[in-house]
């Protein structure tokens, strides 16, 4: 394997520390980074972390006086702004240099989940019905969507402003979320109707090849009896209430016959339709009677050890550097003009 220089691409605030002694890094906002920057130098690279947050200039430097053979991009945002960081990768590639992860069309593509529903419908792939509200406009719910809906942001990620209210029974709660999305979360508002039912993840690694990871499932089984089982904020990251409920995700067991087969190949329609390489997980639900809605794509997803994507990878015989090590050849292989 060759030694590469690997600069990783991270939020300013992000950078991990050099010692960490007295530091329980699993529940730092630095795991991701740690997890990678300390993996890639146990498989012998050469690696350099570098922090940003809204000048472009850093990483010019970083590439022209290191000379990098590879970025390691982990920037889930570019100056505060979650659309933003398809540009950082597009200055990537006008610098010629190879990046980990999603093209910046793909991105463009999955950030915003209105879009990613139009594409899907063109590909005839099965999503819940949904309407857009942009920034401070007024509801107009279209007959066709019925109640109970889901609101939640057109753009941003990781669940931002996601909570059991997010789920609406009336026209007035309604018009009350999506007020609460544009003033607090500072997007327009997606909704959608609610799907009930079993929540999956499925990651995707490749560019033109496609490997597809195990099927994994969110558990909620525990919440109380009046919640509805959705990954609100607190699911997905407060470890107080992950473990108060049980919270978990693991593969997903007891499907019906050929279900697995099926979802896999769903997410490789989505991975394709959106355009996407490098790594992602696409999320669905499927309902009491079988039926598989995508929600949302997520390039680049959330790849620290113990996560779902890793484990899902663990799972398929990726143990953590061989994952790593992957989207780094996935990485170097990408040409921006087509799949590679």
């Amino acid at each position: 394997m060759k030694r590469l220089r690997v600069l990783v691409l991270m939020h300013e605030d992000l950078v991990p520390p050099e010692q960490i002694a007295g530091c329980d890094h699993k529940t730092a906002e630095w795991r991701t980074e740690y997890d990678v920057v300390t993996t890639l130098r146990k498989l012998g690279h050469d690696v350099r972390p570098l922090g940003v947050k809204n000048d472009l200039g850093v990483i010019h430097k970083a590439i022209d006086e290191w000379k990098p053979d590879i970025a390691f991009n982990l920037l889930e945002e570019f100056d505060g702004v979650a659309v933003y960081d398809q540009h950082v990768v597009s200055y990537l590639e006008l610098l010629r240099v190879p990046y980990t992860g999603c093209n910046p069309r793909g991105l463009m593509l999955a950030r915003d989940k209105a879009l990613t529903k139009k594409v899907l419908s063109f590909h005839r792939i099965p999503y819940p019905e949904f309407t857009e509200v942009p920034h401070g406009r007024v509801v107009r719910r279209p007959k066709r969507l019925i109640f109970p809906l889901i609101v939640k942001s057109v753009s941003e990620e990781a669940s931002l402003g996601i909570s059991q209210a997010s789920i609406v029974g009336d026209d007035e709660k309604l018009s009350e979320r999506v007020a609460f999305i544009h003033h607090s979360v500072g997007s327009g508002a997606l909704i959608e109707r609610y799907i009930e039912g079993r929540e999956f993840y499925v990651g995707v690694i490749g560019n033109g090849h496609l490997h597809v990871l195990p099927v994994w499932e969110l558990i909620m089984d525990k919440l109380p009896d009046d919640a509805r089982r959705i990954a609100t904020e607190r699911v997905k990251w407060s470890r107080t209430y992950q473990m108060k409920y049980g919270i978990t995700s693991r593969e997903a067991k007891s499907l019906p016959a050929g279900k697995t087969g099926e979802i896999q190949h769903l997410a490789k329609r989505v991975y394709r339709a959106l355009g996407l390489n490098g790594y992602a997980r696409i999320d669905m639900r499927m309902d009491a009677d079988g039926q598989l809605y995508v929600l949302e794509a997520n390039p680049n997803p959330q790849i620290a050890h113990d996560e779902d994507f890793a484990d899902s990878a663990e799972k398929a015989g990726y143990h953590y550097q061989d994952l790593l090590q992957e989207i780094l050849n996935v990485g170097l292989r990408w040409r921006p003009a087509k799949a590679a």
